[in-house]
């Protein structure tokens, strides 16, 4: 360095400080909460839990839950899928990521300093085997959370969880949907089953739990376009994967925006909207998808909707002998978090003071 007083400066600001003298007021927030002196907690100790979070052993029966904000939840349930199976083993693949957050650079917060979360566990099945029977589970654990008032972010699992989920955010009025996916997913049931991940959002909107004039599906491709008539007819706006390349990442998110407008919002991202070079651990593979920077980017720009509630879905670890697709899931998994944290603190602060 050229300038002697420049590098007198920094040496008398640095030279002595540990790790964790941390001088902006933001990074010194953030922080306060990750080190004690000079130790940080090790990320691999103690038992593995999203993104480090408060483990609630009793899930909905804990004495802490009714305080939440955010409930993180794990469904490991893949009797849905129509091609390679495995996904069940999504929550616990994620849960194993090291080193996700605090802090989200591109949204420019440390969600787990400005809201009450925790992981709850998983969601208790009756039977393993029993595809209709887990979704009532799924359906009858997530109400409970939402009656609660707190907010549900669920790990699958395959695609077919988020009809259930949706049935129980969207119970007293349809919500509108940003769903990152390669595909549709509004086909018609399949021999003799309407609860397979190829047909979610067909089903949710004639529950009555979805708009579909408040829905977009982004990064959509692959060979089974025909099967996906009920977007269009219903009034969904689709957006293929190569119109998002076309347009780029900013037109999208400023689509996507105009599409949902200031309504309840739900999210939903299908690992399988990434690219396979960049997670190549999900059941239906599709080549010609987003970049991880890409999906992030759009994530980032959608802050400040009034999202209720979100999901990742389709990690399953064994196709993937690199960990990446799992790495993927956590990081957008915490960036979903901090978007939900956003629009928990922005409803608080709208919420009439009680005298």
């Amino acid at each position: 360095m050229s300038d002697s007083s420049e590098l007198d400066r920094l040496r008398a600001k640095y030279a002595a400080s540990g790790g964790g003298d941390i001088h902006d007021a933001t990074f010194r927030r953030v922080a306060e909460g990750q080190f004690q002196g000079e130790r940080r907690k090790l990320p691999y100790s103690d038992i593995a839990t999203f993104m480090g979070l408060p483990y609630l052993a009793d899930g909905l029966a804990a004495a802490g839950f009714a305080e939440l904000d955010i409930a993180v939840l794990g469904i490991p349930m893949d009797l849905g899928v129509t091609n390679r199976a495995g996904c069940r083993l999504g929550p616990r693949a994620v849960r194993q990521v090291e080193r996700i957050g605090p802090f989200e650079h591109g949204l420019g917060i440390a969600p787990t300093t400005l809201v009450n979360a925790a992981d709850i566990g998983d969601v208790p099945f009756r039977s393993r085997f029993d595809l209709e029977s887990c979704h009532a589970d799924i359906e009858a654990h997530l109400q409970s959370i939402v009656a609660a008032g707190v907010v549900p972010l669920s790990v699958g699992g395959d695609h077919s969880i988020t009809q259930s989920i949706l049935r129980a955010v969207g119970r007293d009025r349809p919500v509108g949907m940003v769903h990152i996916d390669a595909h549709c997913d509004t086909s018609g049931p399949y021999e003799g089953s309407r609860f397979h991940h190829g047909g979610p959002f067909r089903q949710a909107v004639l529950d009555g739990v979805l708009d579909p004039r408040r829905t977009v599906q982004i990064g959509i491709r692959g060979g089974a376009e025909y099967l996906w008539e009920f977007s269009h007819d219903s009034g969904m706006t689709v957006i293929h994967a190569d119109e998002f390349a076309r347009q780029g990442v900013d037109a999208i998110v400023a689509q996507a925006r105009r599409i949902v407008g200031d309504g309840p919002t739900y999210l939903s991202f299908d690992i399988d909207s990434l690219d396979p070079a960049f997670a190549p651990g999900t059941g239906t593979p599709e080549i010609g998808g987003l970049t991880s920077l890409q999906a992030l980017m759009l994530l980032r720009g959608l802050g400040g909707i009034d999202f209720v509630g979100g999901d990742v879905v389709e990690v399953a670890p064994q196709y993937d002998a690199t960990t990446n697709t799992a790495q993927a899931g956590a990081q957008m998994l915490f960036t979903i978090f901090s978007l939900l944290a956003l629009a928990a603190l922005a409803r608080r602060d709208a919420a009439p003071v009680r005298g």
